[in-house]
């Protein structure tokens, strides 16, 4: 095997004896490459006629593997051709160390493909397109968030070895694995926010207080949870707004989760009216209301007086909804319709502010002190 290399060197380097060294090594170099990518497109081409290829795995094992696949083969292609390149034993060690590392590090990409082909063959055994999917919400925030975990740690131990394999930057390969002296301190105390993140981001996906698509109220502002990362939360706020919420900070502060364990939501509807309004017919508008909505689920309604002050009362209209964007429209239907049923039926019940004005010309006047027959004195002269 070794004198059929040694022969096939000595052919390359007879063919290309009249070109300068350092050309005859780039042609040698892109040559291979090139052969490398042929046969890596025609390995695809088969896999993807085959019986593997037509399947749904074999479909996303193709797409996830192409480029992991085809960087491995132009560099085991390099490799070989080395030796062909003519170069100093110096420059040869080096150049071997290089596609060594590169090599180091597209380990680690196809670790990080494999890891995404593993989650995504997790979450196509649940729908996420159901409006109730407390489930499938719970899987799909716990693999986004560990899944990208994962590809961080992967990433940070294929760069460290790959850096551990050259002599000039050995040091700094080595400084990713362990924080030694000074530099290791700085880089400590630089990289705590991102390890703290980290951390959350495995808790929250440990514990679940949120969930991708869950109605949240973060820093007062409503909306629904878009996106997890392994730093930070992307909330969709409801006019397309995106707040961006350190996972750290969102455990530290408190927030509201509306759809935790379910989706449906009570929505409430506050109305003020006169003391003079019967309570009653107001209570079977809106049963009639909700019944004729599409919005409401079927579930809650209901309406009780919860106030009064001195010029009205206050009622409350409960009403229950299969979401958080149902439970919204159903109270804003449900207000405009009670408010246009008062002005129409019963203009009276809206509050008043009473005033009672006494009239002067009704009263008697108060006796004075010579009407009750006391002496006047009167001027003389």
């Amino acid at each position: 095997m070794a004198h059929d290399i040694d022969s096939a060197i000595a052919m390359i380097h007879g063919v290309l004896a009249w070109l300068p060294g350092w050309l005859a090594a780039v042609v040698i170099v892109a040559a291979t490459v090139l052969v490398a990518l042929a046969l890596h497109g025609l390995g695809l081409r088969l896999t993807r006629g085959s019986r593997l290829g037509r399947s749904h795995i074999g479909r996303l094992l193709i797409e996830r593997g192409a480029g992991p696949t085809r960087a491995v083969l132009v560099l085991f292609g390099i490799g070989v051709a080395i030796p062909a390149l003519g170069l100093g034993a110096s420059a040869t060690q080096t150049l071997e160390n290089v596609v060594f590392a590169l090599f180091l590090l597209v380990v680690g990409w196809a670790a990080s493909a494999g890891i995404g082909l593993v989650g995504d063959l997790y979450l196509g055994r649940y729908q996420q397109g159901l409006e109730d999917n407390a489930l499938a919400r719970k899987h799909v925030t716990q693999v986004r968030v560990l899944r990208r975990t994962i590809k961080v740690l992967i990433g940070i131990i294929s760069l460290g070895a790959a850096l551990m394999t050259l002599p000039s930057v050995r040091q700094y390969g080595i400084s990713l694995f362990a924080s030694a002296g000074a530099a290791g301190i700085i880089v400590g105390l630089a990289a705590r926010p991102v390890l703290s993140n980290l951390l959350a981001g495995i808790q929250i996906a440990l514990t679940q207080p949120i969930k991708i698509e869950d109605a949240v109220v973060v820093e007062g502002e409503w909306g629904w949870v878009e996106d997890i990362t392994s730093t930070y939360v992307v909330v969709r706020i409801w006019d397309w707004r995106r707040l961006v919420v350190p996972l750290s900070r969102l455990l530290e502060q408190p927030f509201q989760n509306w759809t935790r364990e379910s989706a449906s939501l009570i929505g409430s509807v506050r109305l003020y009216v006169d003391y003079t309004m019967p309570v009653e017919p107001i209570r079977r508008q809106l049963d009639a209301i909700v019944h004729e909505s599409k919005l409401w689920d079927g579930n809650v309604v209901n309406l009780q007086v919860v106030e009064v002050t001195a010029e009205a009362i206050e009622l409350r209209a409960l009403v229950s909804a299969r979401n958080a964007g149902d439970a919204w429209d159903l109270r804003c239907y449900v207000r405009e319709q009670l408010i246009a049923y008062l002005q129409a039926e019963m203009p009276h019940a809206l509050p008043r502010r009473r005033f009672e004005i006494d009239n002067p010309r009704s009263h008697t006047p108060e006796p004075t002190i010579s009407s009750m027959g006391r002496p006047r004195r009167t001027a003389t002269s």
